[in-house]
């Protein structure tokens, strides 16, 4: 399952695809993306695909590879209202292979490949969740699988393009946090292969970037990798560059209260000790004290974080929950 994301770098970034021999002829729609790193379905996102030529069933793809603003949550071609009702976050890659289903008509020749620094999963303990987030150990950006379409929704006289991530079951490196994960397109040649839609159809080839990785010495076992970060990131949103960071080092949040707390204590004034028989300046002071004491006190409280509002708190333990994967 995938259901967040993050795509905080600049455009100019972004389009240069580093680490990846793919050139970008054109980004379209670049003025609808604003780069966050929280990015929740239903959300604008770039993706990647060849593009189109004619219309309806006679579209053909050329070899030019497109970043295109999308939609997150595909709404088929066939439909005239968006049903916010569907699940179409993800496309599980079962289905793909096995053939039937919504995705049939699409899966031959509208493949896409969704950018992102790293995507996060939540991993349950008990009642409560603890979000991670799995990136490139090279920085570099991570390709997710994905299918895409097109629509004019009735009363609307511009297209809706809209997509879906692709899904398949965690190999046994990740299968602690989750039992699914994204279709991580790892290398340039596996980028191309997806996106080659010359044939109109579902290739072998295809079947095989979707299965699960199980073996340990795949290249995505030590070219990918995890780590705990805030649960901020949970409410939708919240924006800010440090929920791809680990917990263990962001210098805000909880860490910073313990060392504050830390720093506290190691300041306060140690206490004078008393001779065994009170002086008369002591007896005052214990009087005075105790009137102090005795008198209704409104210490004002000081929160450490916005997130610490108890309006946020009900949101901030657990993401968005999509309905289950189609």
């Amino acid at each position: 399952m995938c259901g967040r994301f993050s795509l905080g770098l600049p455009h100019g970034e972004i389009q240069a695809l580093h680490g990846y021999n793919v050139q970008v002829a054109e980004w379209i729609e670049q003025d609808q993306f604003v780069p966050r790193h929280n990015i929740a379905p239903r959300s604008q996102a770039p993706v990647l695909h060849n593009r189109e030529t004619g219309e309806g069933n006679e579209i053909e793809p050329a070899a030019d590879v497109l970043m295109h603003t999308m939609k997150w949550g595909l709404v088929p071609h066939w439909s005239k209202h968006e049903d916010k009702t569907l699940s179409t976050t993800n496309a599980r890659s079962e289905n793909l292979v096995e053939g039937g289903g919504m995705w049939a008509s699409i899966k031959g020749k509208r493949r896409c490949a969704v950018l992102c620094q790293g995507y996060y999963e939540w991993l349950r303990k008990g009642k409560e969740r603890f979000p991670h987030f799995t990136k490139h150990k090279d920085g570099r950006l991570m390709l997710l699988a994905g299918l895409y379409d097109r629509t004019v929704l009735e009363g609307e006289s511009q297209p809706l393009w809209t997509f879906t991530i692709v899904t398949t079951a965690a190999n046994k490196e990740f299968e602690w946090l989750h039992d699914r994960q994204p279709v991580i397109l790892s290398s340039t040649e596996a980028l191309k292969t997806w996106l080659d839609t010359s044939t109109q159809k579902w290739a072998p080839g295809l079947s095989e970037l979707v299965e699960p990785y199980s073996d340990s010495s795949s290249p995505l076992v030590w070219r990918v990798f995890n780590y705990q970060v805030p649960k901020e990131v949970g409410k939708v949103g919240t924006e800010s560059p440090t929920f791809i960071q680990p917990i263990s080092e962001r210098k805000d949040g909880i860490q910073a209260m313990f060392s504050k707390q830390q720093a506290a204590a190691t300041s306060l004034p140690k206490k004078r000790k008393r001779s065994a028989s009170p002086s008369q300046c002591d007896i005052k002071r214990d009087v005075k004290e105790e009137s102090l004491a005795a008198t209704p006190q409104n210490p004002s409280v000081e929160k450490l974080n916005a997130w610490e509002d108890d309006s946020d708190i009900e949101y901030i333990d657990g993401p968005y929950t999509p309905k289950p994967e189609v």
